[in-house]
C-alpha cells in the first residue's frame, strides 16, 4: 500500500463523545499512546484506558477558562513535524516532541447555539480556537498524520484501523485531509456570517455532499450538500432524487405555513406546486379533501402532512400512487400498509431549522435573498370594498393566499371551505392562469359559486375580477398596489363581491 504508515501516537480533543468508545478501544488494543484534554481525558480514563494528559506533555495546565489548552509547540510541532525531513527529526528530538500520527477533533457547537438562540457572548465561547487549529496542522501534514475533524468520519477512521492494522495510506489521508479543509472552511463560514448578519460576502457551505443519482434529468449530474438526515429519517425506499428533494423543499414550505390555520394540513404537490390541498380536523378527512382536488395529477405526487398517519389513512393513500410521502410520524399497522411497495420513499420528518436565505446560480454570479417568510392572516388583510367578506370567505383568503404563495408565477389559486379546488401556475397572463384554473375546477365538478381567488400579485385590469365574477367566485383577495386597483374595487362593489388586499406580493419564479 503506498505511503502506508502505521498509527503509534494520537490526540483526542473532542466536544461531543458519541461513537468514540470503539475507536479509543481499538487504539488501545494497537497500542497507540493517546494524549487527550480536559472532559475528553475524563471519558478515556472512564474506560480504563491509559492516556496522558497534554498538560504533562506541554508542562502548562489548561488556562483561561479552558481557552487554551492545546496551543502549545509541543502539541503543534509533533503534528507538524516532516518525519522525512532530517531538520524536523532533530528538533523534534531537541526539544523532546513526541510525534503525534492521529488527531482527533470535534469543534464547539457553534451553529447548534446560533440555531437554538444563545447569547452573544455563549456564542462567542463557541468559537473553537484550538480545536481548528489542530484540524488545519493535521490536514496540512497529511503526509504524515491522520487527521479525523468530525464524527462523521469516526465510521471510516474505525473501519481503517481494524482492517489495515492501524495504519493508512497516504491516498486515505489525503481523504481524510480533504474532509478536515471542508469542515474549518464551513465552519469559519458559519460564523462569518453570524458576525456580518448574513449581509456580508457570499459564504457558501451547506454541510456534508450527497451525490445523487443524477440532477433534473439523468444526462445531468446532481448532488445535495447538507444535512438530509437532520431533516428527515427514511423509513422505506429508494434514494431520494434531484427533483424529489425540490418537491420536498417546496412541500415543507407550503405545509409549515398551512400549519399555522386551526386543524389538520395535508397537501399534494407535482413539479413543486400543489395539484391539492386541504385543512380538516382529523388527517384522515384531510386527505380525502386534498386528493380531490386533482386525483388525476396527484398520480405520482408528494405527499405531506403535519399529522402522525394512522392506518385508515394510509390505506385510503395506499390506493394511488405516489412517490414520498412525509409526516412527523406513522402507526405502526399505517408503516405496514405503506411499506408494501419496497420503492415508495416514506419520510418521517424531524425538527430542523432550515435557512433564511435562498441561493440561485444567475449569470455569472449568484442571486441572494431573503427568504418569503410572511404568512397570510385574518388580520393582515384589508378590506376594499362596500361588501365586507363573510367568516368563511376570510378563512377561505387565507388559505388560498398561503396557496398563491407557493405556486410558480403567475398563479391564480381558487379555494372554498379550506380547500383548494383549482389553481392556474406558471402563466404569462393572470388572465391565462385564471382561465386554466376555472377549466381545471370545471374538469373535477367543482361549483365555484361561493368560491374565494387568490392572485399572487396585483391585477392590472378589472379583467379577471369579471371572469371570476361569470365563474360564481364572491370573494377575491389580492396584494393590490396597481394604479387602476380602483377599477377592480368598483366591478367587485357593482356585483356584490367582496375584495381584500393584503399589501405583500408573493412572487415565485
Amino acid at each position: 500500500m503506498e505511503g502506508y504508515k502505521r498509527i503509534h501516537s494520537a490526540l483526542i480533543s473532542v466536544f461531543h463523545k458519541d461513537g468514540l468508545e470503539p475507536i479509543v478501544r481499538e487504539l488501545d488494543r494497537l497500542g497507540v499512546h493517546l494524549f487527550s484534554t480536559g472532559g475528553t481525558q475524563e471519558f478515556i480514563e472512564g474506560l480504563g484506558v491509559k492516556v496522558t494528559p497534554v498538560e504533562d506533555l506541554t508542562s502548562y495546565p489548561s488556562i483561561l477558562g479552558g481557552r487554551v489548552k492545546t496551543l502549545h509547540p509541543k502539541v503543534f510541532g509533533g503534528i507538524l513535524g516532516r518525519r522525512d525531513l532530517p531538520g524536523d527529526v532533530a528538533q523534534l528530538e531537541e526539544y523532546e516532541i513526541p510525534p503525534i500520527d492521529l488527531v482527533i477533533v470535534d469543534l464547539y457547537p457553534f451553529e447548534a447555539t446560533v440555531a437554538k438562540g444563545g447569547s452573544e457572548a455563549e456564542i462567542i465561547e463557541k468559537i473553537d480556537i484550538g480545536g481548528i487549529s489542530l484540524i488545519r496542522a493535521g490536514a496540512k501534514n497529511h503526509a504524515d498524520v491522520v487527521i479525523v475533524p468530525s464524527m462523521a468520519q469516526y465510521a471510516e477512521l474505525l473501519r481503517l484501523l481494524q482492517e489495515q492494522e492501524g495504519g493508512t495510506t497516504l491516498a486515505q489521508r489525503k481523504s481524510f485531509a480533504t474532509a478536515a479543509f471542508g469542515v474549518s472552511s464551513h465552519y469559519d463560514g458559519a460564523i462569518y456570517t453570524w458576525f456580518s448578519k448574513g449581509q456580508g460576502d457570499l459564504r457558501l457551505s451547506a454541510g456534508p455532499t450527497t451525490v445523487l443519482r443524477y440532477g433534473e434529468n439523468p444526462h445531468q449530474s446532481g448532488a445535495f450538500h447538507g444535512d438530509l438526515q437532520g431533516m428527515f429519517e427514511q423509513l422505506n425506499g429508494k434514494e431520494l432524487s434531484y427533483n424529489n428533494l425540490l418537491d420536498l423543499d417546496a412541500a415543507v414550505e407550503l405545509i409549515d405555513d398551512l400549519s399555522t390555520i386551526q386543524g389538520v394540513p395535508f397537501a399534494i404537490l407535482k413539479h413543486n406546486n400543489a395539484c391539492g390541498a386541504a385543512v380538516r380536523p382529523t388527517v384522515k378527512e384531510a386527505w380525502d379533501a386534498a386528493l380531490a382536488g386533482d386525483p388525476v395529477s396527484a398520480f405520482g405526487g408528494v405527499l405531506i402532512t403535519t399529522a402522525r398517519i394512522d392506518k385508515a389513512t394510509a390505506e385510503a393513500i395506499d390506493t394511488i400512487f405516489f412517490e414520498i410521502i412525509a409526516a412527523p410520524d406513522y402507526d405502526a399497522d399505517a408503516l405496514e400498509v405503506l411499506m408494501k411497495k419496497k420503492n415508495r420513499m416514506i419520510l418521517k420528518r424531524k425538527p430542523a431549522t432550515r435557512s433564511n436565505v435562498k441561493v440561485r446560480t444567475a449569470l455569472n454570479g449568484v442571486l441572494t435573498e431573503a427568504a418569503d417568510q410572511v404568512v397570510a392572516n385574518a388580520t393582515s388583510m384589508r378590506t376594499a370594498t362596500t361588501n365586507a367578506p363573510t367568516a368563511q370567505e376570510v378563512s377561505d383568503m387565507v388559505f388560498a393566499t398561503i396557496l398563491v404563495k407557493h405556486t410558480k408565477s403567475n398563479a391564480i389559486v381558487l379555494a372554498m371551505n379550506d380547500q383548494l379546488l383549482a389553481s392556474g401556475t406558471g402563466q404569462t397572463s393572470r388572465v391565462d392562469a385564471l382561465e386554466q384554473a376555472i377549466a381545471k375546477a370545471g374538469k373535477f365538478n367543482f361549483d365555484l359559486r361561493g368560491a374565494v381567488m387568490a392572485s399572487d400579485a396585483f391585477f392590472p385590469f378589472p379583467d379577471c375580477v369579471e371572469i371570476a365574477h361569470q365563474a360564481g367566485i364572491t370573494a377575491v383577495v389580492h396584494p393590490g398596489g396597481s394604479i387602476r386597483d380602483q377599477d377592480s374595487i368598483d366591478f367587485c362593489n357593482a356585483h356584490g363581491m367582496a375584495m381584500c388586499i393584503t399589501g405583500t406580493r408573493h412572487f415565485k419564479h
